[in-house]
């Protein structure tokens, strides 16, 4: 298992690109509409994260692009 780099994208769109430590970051993710969003190992994935999607991602492409989704919370 890889420990990740986050970027979560600026916009409203929720990608995020996961990139292994040890890969280089991919160019498009130093623009301003790209941040970094922490680091992934083997704790709780964001929802929408593909462990094997991701493996399959990194050894095609270098990185993993997912779009995060966030928990609604019930209001009572």
């Amino acid at each position: 298992m890889y420990a990740y780099n986050l970027f979560r994208s600026t916009q409203q769109d929720g990608l995020v690109c996961a990139v292994p430590e040890e890969r280089s970051v991919p160019a498009f993710v130093t623009s301003p509409q790209w941040q970094f969003g922490g680091r992934l190992d083997n704790g709780e994935a964001p929802l929408g994260f593909d462990r094997e999607a991701a493996m399959t991602g990194v050894r095609f492409n270098g990185f993993y692009l997912f779009a995060s989704f966030q928990k609604n919370e019930t209001h009572q």
